[in-house]
């Protein structure tokens, strides 16, 4: 079997949910504003199961940890993932039914954890 034909047939026999690696939820695939769920919307983690979005064709499978928030340039927030086995980066599409508290978190992170002390701001 070829390597396209292999990724033609996981993209055919995609499943209609999933558990989460994390948290355990089970995850439906479809969710509002987004084609390819690939992310709990509990607690944001991913698996590492596409090479390019839907296609299903990483060897990986390992966790993807949910690092920050990306916005587009329409405004659309992004979720990028890091593989904490192979190291890949992914920006994912957030979803709408995805939990606001975690989105949130990772969105004011870097104020909360700036690079520099916090009281060089008052010596501006």
């Amino acid at each position: 079997m070829s390597r396209n034909t292999s990724r033609r047939a996981r993209a055919e026999a995609r499943v209609q949910s999933f558990r989460c690696l994390q948290c355990g939820l089970d995850v439906s695939t479809t969710a509002p504003g987004t084609q390819h769920r690939n992310h709990c919307p509990n607690c944001l983690w991913s698996r590492h199961v596409d090479d390019t979005p839907g296609d299903r064709a990483a060897d990986c499978g390992a966790r993807m940890e949910p690092l920050a928030i990306s916005v587009r340039g329409d405004g659309e927030w992004v979720l990028v993932h890091r593989c904490t086995h192979c190291g890949v980066l992914h920006a994912n599409r957030t979803a709408g039914d995805d939990n606001a508290l975690p989105l949130t978190r990772l969105a004011v992170r870097p104020l909360a954890q700036p690079p520099f002390p916090l009281e060089r701001l008052g010596a501006l």
